[in-house]
């Protein structure tokens, strides 16, 4: 049941801030880490979707909550104006 909670309030925490900018960090196994930095673009019961634009990459990448729970996945939060960061959930 704690694990369910956690899942929640991390659901929860993310759905505050869909459409804004993050800093995604995946850590993908044995010395290979994907930094990008995109939109939290949507929030679905299991997972969620990041948004990357760069110049000639556009791709939707889709991690679970679980992902964030067991910090395969770091997300911060950018903001606009300071440039100031803030790790979520």
């Amino acid at each position: 049941m704690a694990a369910t909670n956690a899942l929640m309030q991390i659901r929860r925490s993310l759905e505050s801030h869909v459409g804004q900018k993050i800093r995604l960090r995946a850590h993908r196994g044995r010395r290979k880490t994907l930094e990008k930095v995109g939109v939290l673009e949507n929030t679905y019961p299991s997972i969620f979707v990041v948004r990357i634009d760069e110049p000639n990459y556009n791709q939707r990448l889709s991690f679970s909550y679980a992902d964030v729970l067991t910090e395969t996945v770091e997300l911060t939060l950018m903001h606009k104006d300071s440039g100031k960061t803030k790790n979520l959930a």
